[in-house]
């Protein structure tokens, strides 16, 4: 009966020590799969960042482009017109009295 009693309490211990290891393995692959899953979203965010700033630049330009072929079309006065004109106005002015 002793050595019944002393196997279940044996079988007892060695139950809770390897459901102690158990958790914390699954306590570490938690941490490390956190780890991971927080390096691949800052790596997605960080390539996400570049690709919109890339398609930024793109877009910017394209927008200059297509103001450009508006004003042409229009036939609107651009900033180096103007300074042009004021240009002359003023050699204009100059020359008379």
């Amino acid at each position: 009966m002793k050595e019944k009693l002393e196997q279940l309490f044996y079988f007892g211990l060695g139950s809770a020590l390897l459901a102690k290891e158990k958790l914390e393995q699954a306590g570490e692959s938690a941490r490390d799969a956190k780890e991971e899953n927080e390096r691949k979203a800052r790596e997605f965010f960080d390539q996400a960042v570049a690709k919109g700033s890339e398609e930024r630049g793109r877009l910017k330009d394209e927008m200059k482009e297509l103001l450009k072929e508006a004003m042409d079309e229009l036939g609107l006065a651009t900033k180096a017109d103007l300074e042009a004109l004021r240009e002359e106005l003023a050699k204009q002015r100059q020359g008379q009295p």
